[in-house]
């Protein structure tokens, strides 16, 4: 199986103005590289011409290099440094070295100065440099920066490699999950959409694969024993390799897949299981299987896995928690109001290593009432995992393309209570910050649609740095107390 999420290899490259010591430039590298504790390829050429700009970019690519960090050791000439980022086939940082302490005459730089006029040049030459918050530092600060540059530079470069492969038309009732592919493009991303046919087709084709087995001991040792179908993990395993042959065979000129796939009416009575399972144990591996044919919720979910190189889930935002269930097993132990929790979940994808330990496969409730005899037991219905989702801090954000074509997005952090739901599906008792006014002024009022990623891990600030970095001009976050979305009206 090919790796889903990019390794990242950092190279720096410092520029120096021609009428500054080059030797600034060449002791601060030196010392940003022994600061910095990761792989990182530090190019031999100073770049202080266009010619020294194009040594320097093949020195780097010439070492593997996917992520570049531009050091302005001193002013920095304005028109190579620019143009090794537009040359550079991957995201470009600029750092700015602060000044030492000591000599201010021969030792004296003025990158604060030259930052200012990189930037203005980058804008000129309309290319998306990355400059993060505060670029100028000394060694060990910028080797922090390059630090977190990494997942940052590890999501653009798997965007702008991926292919989404769906199956199926978007469903009738979830026009919110049918957004415009414009803004794919946009972004990089390629897309290859697919009949339910061909995927049947397919599936059939892996009936008494020689695999089968060892994906069905595979699925029963992570699940254990009582809390599987053993008469279903044929079929599930069946599915599961169709998926992966799919991708493997499919992503083509691009590096990495994402899935979107439309998972009813019809899959269950076709394929004879729910799919959910078995997408959550492709989304522990780096590849989302987003329901619903949800093509950004794929991105999104992949996103999240290149910045936390963890699983991540797609869930719905579901349901209000019940006043009796907040009295009894929330107010006055967490620091949340009843409109700050709600219940997020789906039918059964997130993976089995972010739920309790009572999970377990399970059937579709809703389902077996549409597609089964009533007071029959499951069978077609089954496939979900199910139980509630473990605490965790968690990133809850989507990148959607709205119905005029324009990339938006939303962030908000906060986390899974450890608190029982006594509810059905994969689901939790989600807790963010002013979620209420976040809900009608964010998602209400911006049109986001019912699914958000889950990222287990606090990493807004890394999603925030790669909205940016893709273009995405409108990212919203749930905002506190007393600070106004443009759409809360001030007088109530």
């Amino acid at each position: 199986m090919f790796t889903n999420i990019p390794d990242v290899k950092i190279g720096l490259i410092a520029v120096s103005r021609d009428c500054f010591p080059i030797t600034l430039s060449e002791m601060r590298r030196a010392a940003i590289a022994a600061a910095y504790d990761g792989d990182m390829y530090v190019s031999p050429v100073t770049v202080e011409s266009e010619a020294d700009c194009l040594k320097a970019v093949a020195d780097v690519q010439e070492h593997g290099v996917n992520a570049l960090v531009v050091f302005l050791g001193n002013f920095g000439p304005e028109t190579p440094e620019t143009l090794i980022a537009q040359r550079f086939d991957g995201p470009c940082m600029f750092l700015a070295a602060a000044e030492g302490d000591g000599d201010l005459i021969d030792g004296r730089g003025d990158a604060y100065c030259g930052m200012l006029n990189c930037s203005y040049n980058l804008a000129m030459r309309k290319i998306n440099g990355y400059i993060p918050q505060y670029p100028i530092g000394d060694a060990a600060t910028l080797a922090e920066c390059i630090r977190r540059f990494v997942p940052v530079a590890r999501a653009v470069i798997g965007v702008k490699n991926l292919k989404i492969i769906t199956f199926g038309p978007r469903p009738q009732d979830f026009f919110a999950c049918n957004a415009p592919i414009k803004g794919l493009y946009e972004l990089g991303v390629e897309i290859e959409e697919n009949s339910e046919l061909d995927l049947l087709v397919s599936y059939r084709a892996h009936k008494g694969d020689p695999r089968i087995p060892e994906v069905c001991e595979d699925m029963a040792k992570e699940m254990g024993e009582g809390k599987y179908y053993p008469d279903l993990s044929e079929r599930m395993a069946q599915f599961e390799l169709t998926l992966l042959d799919w991708a493997e065979q499919h992503k083509g000129a691009r590096k990495y897949v994402a899935f979107a796939d439309k998972c009813w009416p019809a899959f269950p009575a076709e394929f004879g299981f729910e799919p959910c399972y078995v997408n959550s144990r492709l989304a522990s591996r780096g590849i989302p299987v987003a329901c619903e044919v949800d093509v950004y919720g794929a991105l999104s979910e992949y996103i999240g896995a290149c910045v936390s190189t963890d699983a991540v889930t797609l869930l719905d935002i579901n349901n209000t928690v019940p006043e009796s269930l907040y009295r009894s097993d929330i107010a006055g132990k967490y620091p949340y109001k009843l409109t700050d929790t709600f219940m997020a979940f789906h039918c059964g994808n997130t993976p089995s290593c972010k739920m309790c330990s009572d999970r377990a496969i399970k059937y579709q409730l809703i389902q077996h009432r549409v597609l089964e005899p009533a007071g029959s037991e499951p069978d077609i219905s089954r496939g979900t995992l199910e139980g509630d989702i473990a605490a965790s801090d968690v990133t809850f954000y989507r990148l959607q393309c709205d119905s005029e074509g324009v990339l938006r997005s939303y962030i908000a952090q906060g986390e899974v209570l450890p608190v029982a739901t006594g509810s059905f599906g994969g689901i939790g008792v989600f807790a963010i910050p002013e979620m209420g006014r976040f809900y009608r002024h964010v998602l209400i009022e911006k049109h986001f649609p019912h699914h958000g990623a889950v990222a287990f891990a606090h990493c807004g600030e890394t999603m925030f740095e790669i909205f940016r970095l893709l273009g995405v001009k409108d990212i919203s976050y749930n905002k506190p107390a007393g600070v106004l979305y443009d759409s809360e009206n001030p007088f109530a």
